[in-house]
C-alpha cells in the first residue's frame, strides 16, 4: 500500500475511533520528509503540519500508526511547539510534554519507546497534572540527581546520564525489574522552526489553532463525537443566557471594601447646591473583583459555561472584573469586558495555590475573590482577603476550602 493510501486509511480509522482527533488530522498539511528519522510536526505560514518519515511510517503496525498520529496531534493542540521556549531546560520539558500528552493514548496504540509516568514509580507522579508539574517534578528529581548522586528513582537516574550524554535513547526497567525497555528521547528537531519567531507572528499562530481547534470541536460535535475534556485552548460561548443561580445583588453589598473605583454621576433632576444651574452630581463606589476559573480536565464544558453565566451577571452589575484561569498553574489574567464567549486556557491538572498566592500579592487591588470550580482540590494557602469558592451544580459540597462555600443551584 503507497503511503498516501496508508495515511488515509489511518486517518478514517481515526474519524471511526476518535472523530476529534480524526477531523483535526484532515484538517492539516501533510509531508513527507526523509531527513527525519521518525515523525514531527513544523511549520506552514501561520499553520502547523505534520512531517513523517516514509520508511520510519511503512515499519509501523496500524495501532502504532494511530498513537503516533495522536502524538504529533496533541502536542499541537497543547500549544506546545510555542511554549517549550519559555523553560530554561528544553530536554526537560520535552520529556515533560510526552509524559502529559502520552496518558492520553491507550498503551495498545502508544509506540515503542513512548514515555510514560508509570515507569518512574519512585517519584510519585500525579496523573494527568498538566506539563508545568510534570516539568517542575523533573526539575526537582534532576537537582537532586546532580547533588546527592541519585533522583531517587533508578529508571529516572538512567534518563538522566542519557539526556547529559546527549543520547537518543536509554534502556530502563521495568515490571518488577525483571523486563527492559527502550525508551526514545525525542528532541523535537522540527520545533526549533518555531524559535524567535515575532511576538506578532506568535499570536498570530496560536489564534489560527485556537479557531482550528474550535471549528474542529463543532464538526466533531455535528458528526456526534466527544470533544476530549483534556483538550485546551477553545472558545466556550454562552449561546443563550439564563437566570443567574445565586444573589450577586446581596453578595456585592456585603462585600463592599476598600478596593473600590470612586467615579461621579451627572443627575438631570437634581441642582447641584455649590453651582447653581449646574446638574447635581452623585458619587458612586465601583468594585473591582478577582473572578477565578478552573480550567483543569476535571471541569466540563457545561460547568465552564455554568461559570460563564454566573460571570456574566456580576458584570451586568456594574462590576470591574479581572479573570484569572488555572489548572495548575495560571494560564491567563484578563479583564472581562461582556463577552459571551470566552478561550479556554489550560485542562491540565488542578492547583488552587497560584490563585490565593496572586489574590494576596495584589489585596489592595481587589475586593474579593471568587472562585468558580468543581472543588476537586484542597489548599493550605490562606486568602488575605474575601473570598467566596462557587462550586458548579454538578459538584459535591467541600468544606475544607478557605473562605466560604456555596454550590449553584436552581
Amino acid at each position: 500500500m503507497k503511503k498516501e493510501e496508508s495515511l488515509s486509511k489511518i486517518s478514517k480509522d481515526l474519524i471511526i475511533k476518535e472523530p476529534f482527533y480524526g477531523f483535526f488530522l484532515i484538517m492539516l498539511n501533510k509531508i513527507w520528509r526523509k531527513d527525519l528519522p521518525t515523525a514531527g510536526v513544523s511549520k506552514n505560514g501561520i499553520n502547523y503540519q505534520l512531517a513523517i518519515n516514509e520508511d520510519f511510517w511503512n515499519n509501523l503496525p496500524d495501532d502504532h500508526k494511530i498513537g503516533l498520529l495522536k502524538h504529533e496531534l496533541l502536542h499541537i493542540a497543547y500549544f506546545h511547539l510555542t511554549k517549550i521556549f519559555e523553560f530554561p531546560d528544553r530536554k526537560l520539558a520535552n520529556i515533560a510534554m510526552d509524559m502529559e500528552i502520552n496518558q492520553y493514548i491507550e498503551d495498545q496504540y502508544l509506540p515503542e519507546g513512548g514515555i510514560k509516568i508509570d515507569d518512574y514509580p519512585d517519584l510519585n507522579l500525579e496523573k494527568k497534572a498538566g506539563t508545568h508539574y510534570y516539568y517542575d517534578a523533573l526539575r526537582e528529581a534532576k537537582d537532586n540527581k546532580d547533588k546527592k548522586g541519585t533522583s531517587g528513582d533508578d529508571n529516572f537516574d538512567k534518563l538522566c546520564d542519557a539526556l547529559n550524554a546527549n543520547a537518543s535513547s536509554v534502556i530502563i526497567s521495568i515490571g518488577n525489574g525483571t523486563d527492559n525497555k527502550k525508551v526514545d528521547i525525542d528532541d523535537h528537531g522540527t520545533w526549533e522552526e518555531f524559535e524567535n519567531l515575532p511576538e506578532a507572528e506568535q499570536k498570530l499562530l496560536e489564534k489560527q489553532l485556537g479557531k482550528i481547534l474550535n471549528d474542529v470541536a463543532e464538526q466533531t460535535q455535528k458528526a456526534r463525537g466527544t470533544v476530549p475534556g483534556n483538550i485546551s485552548d477553545w472558545l466556550i460561548e454562552i449561546s443563550q443566557l439564563e437566570k443567574a443561580k445565586f444573589n450577586w445583588k446581596a453578595y456585592l453589598r456585603r462585600f463592599t471594601g476598600a478596593s473600590t473605583k470612586i467615579f461621579t454621576k451627572k443627575l438631570r433632576r437634581k441642582e447641584n447646591k455649590r453651582f447653581s444651574e449646574n446638574p447635581g452630581l452623585k458619587i458612586k463606589q465601583k468594585q473591582k473583583m478577582l473572578l477565578a476559573i478552573d480550567t483543569s480536565g476535571s471541569v466540563c464544558n457545561d460547568e465552564l459555561k455554568e461559570f460563564m453565566n454566573e460571570i456574566h451577571h456580576i458584570y451586568k452589575m456594574g462590576v470591574d472584573i479581572t479573570v484569572i484561569q488555572c489548572d495548575t498553574t495560571i494560564r491567563s489574567i484578563e479583564e472581562y469586558e461582556g463577552d459571551m464567549k470566552i478561550e479556554v486556557h489550560g485542562r491540565g491538572g488542578t492547583d488552587f495555590d497560584p490563585v490565593l498566592d496572586y489574590f494576596n500579592q495584589n489585596i489592595k487591588t481587589y475586593t474579593s475573590l471568587v472562585y468558580f470550580t468543581d472543588g476537586e482540590c484542597y489548599t493550605d494557602v490562606k486568602p488575605r482577603g474575601r473570598t467566596l469558592w462557587v462550586l458548579s451544580e454538578r459538584s459535591e459540597m467541600n468544606y475544607d476550602l478557605p473562605g466560604h462555600v456555596i454550590r449553584l443551584e436552581l
